[in-house]
């Protein structure tokens, strides 16, 4: 047996209804972001570059599509807001990746809600493990979500479509992992938005050749030429089969609180505790952070999400950093107090992460610490919370609050059997 099969045979574990819960919350979660990401520029590009598909799968905010083109459409929604869910050791975001492939595959083929709920949990659980597993030398130049993202998004695909062949699949998936940060250094680029995307299109693509007896290599995660040997140094691609028994992994990622990048959530939670007053102001928080936003001076837009900086400036001056806070006249508005901030990394932060992302804000004699962000599964987002976060997001993209909480109850209805697939969908943009 090959490490990819093994994985193949760890994803075929019981799920529960409680794991069907979680699946369903996430589905709102992603609902919410992917409805606001069409609203914004990226996510109108997209919907602009193909006016002509035509198909039966759901698009938000566009006509339907063939599988293919909604996987790709809708998986380049769901980060443009940089608010969807994140697993903090993996270090990616699967629920761009995964739910669109599920979403797509699940009205191809009229699957039951539980299906597609099933097909969530197996996907997370193959992106996220592959993400651990990949290390920091992976990370040092690839994008996880976009290289992570298309097994994940083939194990999803393929739980739906009957006779595909998983293994298969994720050789054929693992082929086309791609996707890398130098678009972090690039504030025009959307390029992070199109890896969700493709990602997911490749994991449907994948599935669907394998059904058809098209093979992809057997030994992807583990050959001598295959995806850990040739873009992960120093990993091991037996650590995708760590805790063959344990728990589905979606249970274990982030819910964002805030429209910034996930690096900058403690150091906000830092910053709420504290009071502003005169003198330096020193953040303390762990490397990658720093590497992806130590950002003193912005521009307004995705750069500013990536801004330490701006982020514990906001959250000082007024409060923690809302959708409409990364604009000229908000960077204009932090630029003095944004100066006073040293960063710095630290041993504290450093020897925890990723397993807790810390931060700590001084200002004057006093030190304040948040040891772990909210949102993460030791201090979980409230379901409270979660519905304002979504209601907020669709608000942004003009729905009323009334379409929006009809989005949430037939979101949640899918866990209970009470409604169809067809009515969640229906409930979209």
């Amino acid at each position: 047996m090959t490490v990819t099969q093994d994985l193949a045979k760890i994803l075929a574990r019981r799920i529960s209804e409680d794991d069907r819960n979680r699946a369903a919350l996430l589905l709102l979660d992603w609902t919410g972001c992917a409805i606001a990401g069409q609203a914004e520029p990226a996510g109108q590009k997209v919907t602009a570059a193909f006016p002509d598909e035509v198909g039966h799968c759901t698009r938000i905010g566009a006509g339907k599509a063939s599988p293919l083109m909604a996987a790709l459409h809708n998986g380049c929604l769901g980060n443009v807001l940089e608010m969807d869910d994140v697993d903090k050791r993996a270090v990616l975001h699967a629920a761009p990746t995964i739910i669109p492939a599920a979403l797509a595959m699940a009205e191809h083929v009229g699957a039951s809600a539980k299906d597609f709920l099933d097909a969530i949990v197996i996907g997370y659980d193959a992106t996220i493990r592959i993400g651990r597993a990949v290390g920091p030398g992976h990370y040092a130049f690839w994008h996880n979500t976009a290289t992570c993202g298309p097994f994940g998004a083939a194990a999803a695909a393929c739980h739906l479509l009957e006779g595909s062949d998983l293994v298969s699949a994720f050789g054929l998936a693992g082929t086309q992992a791609a996707g890398l940060w130098q678009t972090r250094h690039e504030p025009d680029s959307m390029a992070k938005q199109l890896h969700a995307g493709h990602a997911a299109h490749a994991g449907v693509l994948a599935s669907i050749l394998s059904k058809q007896g098209f093979q992809g290599p057997r030994s992807i995660l583990e050959g001598e030429q295959g995806f850990f040997a040739a873009m992960c140094p120093g990993a091991n691609a037996k650590d995708v089969l760590l805790g063959p028994d344990a728990g589905w992994r979606l249970h274990e990622t982030s819910l964002k609180p805030y429209p910034a990048c996930r690096h900058a959530h403690p150091a906000i939670d830092a910053a709420l505790q504290a009071q502003l007053i005169d003198g330096p102001i020193i953040l303390e928080t762990y490397d990658d952070a720093i590497k992806f936003c130590d950002r003193p001076n912005p521009q307004p837009g995705l750069e500013a999400k990536f801004s330490l900086q701006h982020a514990v400036a906001q959250t000082l001056i007024q409060s923690p950093p809302e959708l409409n806070d990364f604009s000229r006249a908000a960077l204009d508005k932090t630029k003095a107090l944004r100066a006073r901030i040293t960063v710095k990394p630290t041993d504290e932060f450093n020897q925890a992460y990723p397993a807790h992302y810390g931060a700590a804000v001084t200002i004057g004699t006093q030190r304040y610490v948040a040891k772990d962000a909210y949102g993460d599964p030791e201090m979980p987002l409230s379901n409270p919370d979660l519905e304002r976060k979504a209601i907020s997001l669709m608000k942004h993209a003009a729905m009323t609050e009334a379409q929006a909480k009809n989005v949430i109850t037939h979101s949640f209805a899918l866990a209970k059997g009470s409604v169809g697939l067809m009515t969640y969908t229906e409930s979209l943009p």
